[in-house]
């Protein structure tokens, strides 16, 4: 396959599995952006911006990281690591609906993986999430794909950050009132970031993995026992 033809089939790739409407089940969950709405927290487009912002700093110190690893670990052929990892992601979710968010998408991307393509790695790795040996983080399960995709970690964290970036905007737009030139400017915006993101996640050592973020743990902690609910999370 010629260097351009390679190109343009990693691009497709990117774009169906950077797809919102992937049916992992992101739609079910704001990323707290609904206990945050609700509190008053986020009440306009720049406080929606900022929200956005924290989530992705949230995201390069923790999902990121383990992303990468798993990625390398998998190019490495050192595919038990993924337990380890795996485990390590999980014990640093605080919150049950994080943790439920993660396992969830997580199930669901190897499903449709193992769906699409033959590799038996995935069929592997759906085995020990069956088993309980592991809960089958998304980030986890996602660097496993990309690495069969046989992306570099680049293109999988800029599909990560979008993918949380959009999954707080979609949720807010039909939480609060913002239009949809509002969502995509912030989307703009937030995008120019990507490459800051990257660096510092490409730069955390995985025992310095930590989704240490007060304002985002306690919002998920309200969010448990809202007396209504759109989203899961």
């Amino acid at each position: 396959m010629s260097e351009s033809s390679h190109r343009l089939l990693n691009i497709a790739r990117i774009l169906q599995f950077g797809d919102s409407v992937l049916p992992v089940g992101a739609f079910t969950f704001s990323c707290g952006v609904e206990s945050a709405i609700s509190c008053g927290i986020v009440y306009n487009r720049q406080t929606l911006k900022q929200y956005v912002c924290t989530a992705l700093l949230q995201a390069a110190k923790c999902d990121a990281v383990a992303q990468i690893q798993t990625m390398r670990a998998c190019r490495s052929n050192r595919l038990n690591e993924l337990i380890s990892i795996d485990n390590d992601l999980i014990s640093r979710k605080l919150s049950p609906e994080p943790r439920l968010m993660t396992q969830r998408m997580g199930k669901k991307l190897t499903e449709l993986s193992a769906a699409i393509y033959p590799d038996p790695v995935f069929n592997w790795w759906l085995e020990q999430i069956r088993q309980g040996t592991v809960v089958g983080t998304y980030p986890v399960s996602h660097g496993l794909l990309m690495s069969h995709l046989d992306l570099d970690e680049d293109a999988m964290l800029a599909m990560h950050f979008y993918g949380v970036a959009m999954t707080i905007l979609s949720a807010a737009q039909r939480l609060m009132r913002i239009t949809h030139l509002d969502s995509q400017k912030i989307l703009a915006e937030v995008t120019s970031l990507f490459p800051d993101y990257a660096e510092m996640a490409l730069n955390t050592r995985p025992e310095e993995m930590s989704s240490f973020s007060p304002m985002i743990d306690i919002l998920a902690a309200v969010h448990v026992d809202a007396h209504v609910r759109l989203f899961m999370n």
